[in-house]
């Protein structure tokens, strides 16, 4: 197998699935109607409810979706050998979860913006919708907890990435005021926006952001100060991000970011398939290769223990809050749905597919594991920098710039990527926490008006979550945020397939839901009972990783028996659910 034929395959999958299994959901289960008016319209405010333009959303949503998940997921899933990754990645994303980004925003643009779990208390019962309002709280709170912590890692160790981090987020808040107080052509606001981004990415590489002298090396005194120093700029900045009008910073710089999304893609994309490079890694090692790890690693069932690691690239529960929590509230009609949803998460398992790509071409070189050790040592000498050390030598390769070039420039790809997904959470950590405490607006409005204020709501989700990154590494709160992630995934899923059966009447179609509904509940219950019992831990990780993974699988079970209960409802009991 090569790197050309690779991409070409995914590429073909995706163009052809979006022109008819999309466009089926579309018509079918959605019957997506572009006269009916969306919330972004209906319930303007100028802060939540903003509509946008098709683009400028897409750009939004994919960036905001696209965090660590799709990168590190599939390059720490290698240790499976590239096909099995691979095979997952295709066949997760086309039937699962890009059906289920898709049905999370447009259910949410029939119920005015409101979030997945509202739409879950509405469908199921009260009980549903308390229950899963608490778990999204928290399952944020362990986002941003993780996110704080690999962004603060990222800029810390590569100070280029870090100036250009913070002259984008100038530059954004520039585009917004050009866009939505000047009112300046959208095209010609581009232009100047991509133009300002590159000069950003140049000031950067020539004149890094160093805190303390040595910070690039990690576990050392300087690497731990200068991650603090981070810790506190992202804590301010997320907070702000949260809470302004979404025009004056998060549509604008999430925009803008997508076009680094997408020139990475399109820069590395374009060399691996006229590279034509051959792979080198096994295209199989072992189902049950040492994946996750513990005090140490353990031999890692491929089934059911996949949806732990391959988050993103194939299904991810996060994507079901951004398209129900802010993308719903922006979209300006309904047919643009399906570029957005089901096209951001189509664009997420390309990029996967690159990663593979990348690693399976250069991985041995890289890792110095001979094939027939890759099934039990690449876990320790490969993943993340195994992704961008690859990439890096294929733009290098194909365009003969350096490799130090490319490494700097897949390290301001991945922060970009990770920094979008972190203060997205925030702002729907905020959301949820509005919406937790909307049942006592009735019994006490001063302390409802107090509690639900967004400044306090975004400090609240944004201190809590600095203050578990301060102390904790990135290991140790992944595992936590994976496992409540995809429970999450399979929740928003079942609630999707609710509203197909019942709402939509979608017929033999809502069985594209409901299908891959159960097979995911079915996956992610039994690896999180596999990984609970076997996966060795100790001391605070321990309490902290496997107590809130057990707490989730008791909380899956519950939601699961009242989704059984509300789908043997007939049909007429659903007419007062309909939007």
């Amino acid at each position: 197998m090569n790197s050309a034929v690779v991409i070409l395959i995914a590429a073909a999958i995706y163009v052809s699935m979006y022109y008819t299994y999309g466009k089926a959901l579309q018509n079918k289960v959605v019957k997506a109607d572009p006269n009916r008016p969306t919330p972004a319209h209906r319930l303007y405010d100028g802060v939540d409810y903003v509509p946008a333009h098709p683009l400028v959303l897409y750009g939004h949503h994919f960036a905001s979706i696209a965090g660590a998940g799709p990168i590190v997921g599939p390059a720490v899933a290698m240790a499976w050998g590239w096909l099995p990754g691979l095979l997952w990645v295709w066949f997760g994303n086309v039937f699962i979860g890009a059906v289920h980004d898709y049905l999370a925003l447009m259910s949410s643009v029939r119920y005015d913006g409101k979030s997945v779990q509202w739409i879950a208390g509405k469908l199921m019962s009260k009980r549903t919708g308390i229950a899963f309002e608490l778990y999204i709280w928290f399952t944020l709170l362990l986002v941003v907890a993780a996110f704080v912590a690999v962004t603060a890692k990222l800029l810390t160790t590569t100070p280029e990435a870090a100036t250009a981090t913070i002259l984008f987020l100038i530059i954004a808040v520039l585009l917004g005021w050009l866009l939505y107080k000047v009112k300046i052509d959208f095209k010609l606001g581009t232009i100047i926006g991509i133009i300002l981004l590159a000069i950003a990415v140049w000031i950067g590489l020539n004149h890094p952001l160093v805190f303390v002298e040595g910070q690039t090396t990690v576990d050392t005194a300087e690497y731990t100060t200068a991650y603090h120093y981070w810790n506190i700029i992202l804590m301010i900045y997320i907070i702000a991000a949260s809470s302004l009008p979404v025009w004056v910073l998060l549509q604008p710089r999430d925009y803008l970011n997508a076009y680094i999304l997408w020139f990475g893609l399109l820069f590395g994309g374009l060399a691996f398939v006229l590279l034509a490079k051959d792979f080198t890694a096994p295209a199989f090692t072992s189902w049950s290769a040492h994946v996750i790890k513990g005090t140490k690693p353990v031999a890692s069932p491929f089934w059911p223990t996949v949806p732990l690691v391959i988050a993103c690239g194939a299904l991810s529960g996060f994507h079901s809050l951004v398209g129900s929590g802010t993308s719903s509230k922006q979209l300006d009609n309904e047919i643009h749905g399906l570029l957005v949803g089901y096209g951001g998460m189509f664009t997420e398992g390309f990029l996967s597919t690159i990663v593979i790509t990348a690693i399976a071409v250069y991985g041995v070189q890289l890792t110095g594991l001979e094939p027939a050790k890759w099934a039990t040592e690449y876990i320790t000498k490969g993943g993340l920098g195994t992704f961008i050390g690859g990439y890096a030598k294929g733009v290098s390769e194909f365009y003969g710039v350096s490799e130090t070039f490319g490494k700097t420039f897949a390290t301001l790809w991945v922060s970009a990527f990770t920094l979008t997904s972190l203060d997205t959470a925030t702002r729907l950590g905020r959301f949820a926490w509005q919406e937790v405490f909307g049942m006592v607006v009735d019994t006490s409005e001063g302390v409802w008006k107090f509690i639900t204020n967004k400044w306090v709501a975004s400090i609240l989700i944004a201190g809590l979550g600095t203050l578990l990154a301060w102390g904790a590494s990135y290991k140790t709160l992944w595992p936590a945020f994976a496992g409540m992630n995809q429970l999450l995934a399979s929740i928003a899923m079942m609630t999707g397939a609710l509203w197909a059966a019942k709402v939509q009447r979608a017929g033999k179609w809502s069985w594209a839901v409901l299908i891959p509904a159960l097979f995911l509940w079915i996956t992610v219950t039994v690896a999180l009972i596999w990984y609970i019992a076997v996966v060795p831990l100790s001391g605070a990780t321990l309490v902290a990783v496997k107590g809130s993974l057990l707490i989730g699988l008791l909380l899956n079970l519950l939601l699961a028996w009242d989704f059984y209960l509300a789908w043997k409802k007939p049909e007429e009991e659903y007419a007062a659910a309909a939007a």
